[in-house]
């Protein structure tokens, strides 16, 4: 069974697999970024990032030469921004520690900053022809759906489960083709929600089609409700000036820079300590995170007298920058859509 299932899926890839830039060859730089990038992302809205990182850093040696802000600015609207840190910070150790070349095998890619098992899998297999299992979503959702795995995916026991089943049809030639085989037949055909089983050509090994069992596997525990939350930020400005806040280390914007954020709504305080006026409150403007939905009010303060805006920024620990400048600056997507809705 699991030679026969091997070779349907190989040859269903072969003939049905996305054209993607960074499949054009088995460079690890590329099949790093992509899977970075491809964290939490849609292959869509991913594809773009990766061709402008690949532009703007060809190689390796480019992107760990590059400063932190240019890699967040590069990155900005992708979100999760520590896998941009991350890759930084692993772009260094290949050039520092490796000599500018990937390590080859499983065990040393799991020591570079931000690989974890999913991804050091991917670029062993891929690459370098380790026979070694990739599961992600969609390897779980499909390994599940055939061989009828009831174990839940989200509870990191249940990962050996799933990798011992993963080993077993996976062929000693190509591994690398047949692990993206997987991911990408789970993303085109043994969808999670209407799998399109008519056309599966893997329903004969399927334990979840012959007993009708698609729409519970993979078993997975609900996730924990978002928090509701407010947040108010104050937008200080002095004509074309405008004061900017950047985000401390241990923050999940850490290095991107947004504005003054405080628990007070009522925007009258700084404008009249500051002898300032409040131009507009825009929001609430909705922003989801992964345990928080945010509703966001911006709230603009004009202040008139440059002397008292220079006063508040240092006060704040702001910075004060032109508001031509923004557009250089690193930023949240949540900023980021702001600065489209509003004009100084």
């Amino acid at each position: 069974m699991e030679i026969q299932l091997a070779a349907t899926l190989i040859h269903w890839y072969s003939r049905e697999k996305r054209i993607l830039p960074w499949r054009e060859s088995r460079n690890p730089y590329s099949v790093w970024l992509s899977e970075i990038i491809l964290q939490q992302t849609r292959v869509a809205q991913g594809t773009p990032y990766f061709n402008n990182f690949i532009k703007k850093f060809p190689t390796i040696r480019d992107l760990a030469n590059a400063s932190e802000q240019e890699v967040l600015k590069l990155w900005e609207g992708l979100g999760y921004y520590s896998r941009a840190r991350n890759l930084l910070a692993a772009a260094r150790q290949v050039s520092d520690e490796y000599g500018g070349n990937f390590p080859s095998t499983y065990k040393e890619l799991l020591k570079l900053k931000g690989i974890g098992p999913y991804t050091a899998a991917a670029i062993a297999s891929i690459c370098f022809d380790e026979r070694v299992p990739v599961i992600d979503g969609n390897v779980f959702r499909l390994i599940a759906r055939i061989f009828g795995i009831t174990a839940d995916i989200s509870q990191a026991p249940s990962r050996k489960e799933f990798e011992v089943a993963a080993q077993k049809i996976l062929p000693i030639e190509a591994p690398g083709d047949f692990n993206q085989a997987m991911m990408e037949f789970g993303a085109l055909v043994c969808k999670p929600f209407n799998p399109d089983c008519q056309r599966c050509e893997l329903s004969s090994f399927c334990y979840a089609f012959k007993e009708n069992a698609q729409h519970l596997l993979p078993v997975k525990r609900k996730k924990i409700k978002a928090q509701e939350r407010v947040l108010n930020y104050h937008v200080f400005t002095h004509k074309e000036l405008v004061c900017m806040n950047k985000r401390a280390k241990g923050d999940i914007w850490q290095g991107l820079w947004d504005f003054f954020l405080d628990e007070r709504s009522d925007s009258n305080y700084f404008a009249h300590e500051y002898k300032g006026e409040v131009k507009a409150v825009y929001g609430p403007i909705s922003h989801k995170l992964t345990h928080q939905n945010l509703n966001v009010w911006f709230h603009q303060i004009e202040i008139a007298n440059l002397t008292k805006f220079q006063e508040l920024a240092n006060k704040l620990e702001l910075t004060i920058f032109s508001i031509h400048e923004l557009v250089t600056l690193p930023k949240s997507k949540l900023i980021v859509n702001y600065l489209t809705r509003v004009k100084f």
